[in-house]
């Protein structure tokens, strides 16, 4: 019998197993996010201010795509990681081999729609003529990866579904090496602009998905399909169309409104542009640990409420959160001492129009890296809170606060970025993190006393 490395989050110490779960997955990220760094450094440094800018307009058509995508897969993994807390492993299965056909599906319209429209999204967006080839040629490379980010995400989140957060790391450590190395060969040796840096990209998260799916046939016994499990079952399909639509509407909903204030940032010219590119960028990377925790939420609450172990819900909850408000005060500080230095990693001050901007850019970066850093502690309960309200099984409930964040960015950029500039832009998003609380903090109790109710019916029986 083949080994395994699943790992049971129903028994043991919460605390003890949210970090042992969550510091693997947060270096998984952190490499996810060096993924991007690269790209960007690499064409900041190689390539010029155009293009950064060029790449980093795309940033929020990227997620309100890929973030669909990724979204859809975590909502994929909750029923598994439901019926592994179960042990009801003959459903796991049937989730499984049902994901696949759903996954198909999705994979081929989005593919097809988006690389057809790119410029036509471009356009909607008001990308600027000077740097609208770079972006219409970085993104429309990624959009051709559309499969491999459905496959990665899948098998990794199945991965993770069964409490295993170690493996994917390895495997990215070994594909951002590569990510690394195709990045350079692409565009410094082969001259192929800022294509080289998506294919670089693609060709790197493929390589991963590939480790995933061989790490899964040799040590995964557990989901080893048999035909019978591969069926078409619209019973599953709607099952899984019902968590995992929710959850990848979340994340675009949410880009919407990213879109919308990218608009409005892509209007303030291209100093303004690159300044938030390069404050992005390093947002993300120290928002990595927000995203880890929430994952984490999504497995741990899965299996949880699987196994029916409903008080480890509400204690795990409790545990994540101080490790939340712990990170958000130490990422303030970073911020405050190292915002700009760490901004500058992504400009190439060799470049003229770069170089006779470079102070306004470190200081724009910096200081909206800070205004963002003041509002974390909200940002850690969006992450935390939803994604726990997700893993009970709930996406519908955890979508809506996209809808707050939508339209917090959305009356940012619209009412108040052309009377406020940049400072209306730093802003939008603790506005949006803010209100998304308001909504999802009462919506953990109502959700938490409904599957109380749920739960006491099933065992009363």
């Amino acid at each position: 019998m083949a080994k395994t490395s699943v790992r049971d989050l129903t028994q043991g110490s919460p605390m003890k197993l949210i970090l042992g779960f969550m510091l693997p997955l947060l270096l998984g990220m952190l490499f996810q996010q060096f993924y991007n760094m690269v790209d960007t450094i690499v064409v900041g440094r190689f390539i010029g201010l155009n293009a950064l800018a060029g790449v980093g307009s795309t940033g929020s058509i990227n997620f309100l795509v890929l973030g669909f995508v990724i979204g859809m897969c975590a909502g994929f993994a909750i029923p598994v990681a439901q019926k592994f807390g179960s042990k009801e492993i003959a459903e796991l299965k049937k989730y499984v081999g049902n994901t696949v056909w759903v996954s198909i599906a999705f994979a081929a319209v989005l593919t097809a729609a988006t690389c057809l429209l790119c410029g036509n999204i471009l356009e909607w967006m008001k990308t600027p003529k000077d740097v609208f080839n770079e972006a219409y040629d970085y993104i429309f490379v990624i959009f051709l990866g559309i499969p491999v980010t459905f496959l990665y995400n899948i098998l990794s989140g199945f991965i993770r579904s069964l409490g295993d957060s170690k493996t994917p790391v390895i495997f990215l450590v070994i594909s951002s090496l590569l990510n690394i190395a195709l990045d350079i060969f692409t565009i410094v040796v082969l001259k192929m602009g800022v294509a080289g840096a998506g294919w670089a990209t693609v060709i790197s998260q493929a390589f991963s998905s590939l480790l995933c799916m061989i790490f899964i046939i040799k040590r995964f016994e557990i989901l080893h399909l048999k035909k019978n499990d591969l069926k078409l079952d619209f019973y599953y399909v709607g099952r899984l169309c019902a968590v995992g639509l929710p959850m990848g509407l979340q994340y675009s909903i949410t880009a919407i409104g990213t879109i919308i204030l990218q608009t409005a940032v892509n209007g303030l010219g291209s100093v303004y542009m690159a300044s938030v590119t390069a404050g992005n960028k390093v947002g993300q990377f120290m928002c990595c640990p927000f995203d880890a925790m929430g994952s984490t939420m999504a497995t741990y609450g899965g299996q949880n409420i699987g196994a029916g172990e409903l008080k480890r819900v509400k204690r795990g909850l409790f545990d994540c959160i101080l490790l939340g408000i712990i990170w958000s005060i130490t990422a303030l500080i970073i911020a405050y001492f190292f915002g700009g230095d760490l901004a500058a990693l992504f400009l190439d001050e060799s470049d003229p129009k770069t170089a006779e901007n470079i102070v306004l850019i470190r200081d724009y970066a910096q200081h909206f890296l800070i205004i963002n850093a003041l509002f974390y502690i909200p940002l850690a309960f969006v992450n935390i809170v939803r994604f726990m309200i997700q893993g009970m099984g709930s996406s519908q409930v955890a979508l809506y606060a996209g809808v707050f964040e939508l339209a917090a960015r959305g009356v940012v950029a619209l009412a108040f970025v052309p009377v406020f500039g940049f400072e209306a832009v730093c802003f939008a998003n603790p506005m949006a993190w803010i209100l998304a609380d308001i909504f999802l903090i009462p919506a953990f109790f109502a959700c938490y006393n409904s599957v109380r109710k749920r739960l006491a019916v099933r065992y009363d029986k």
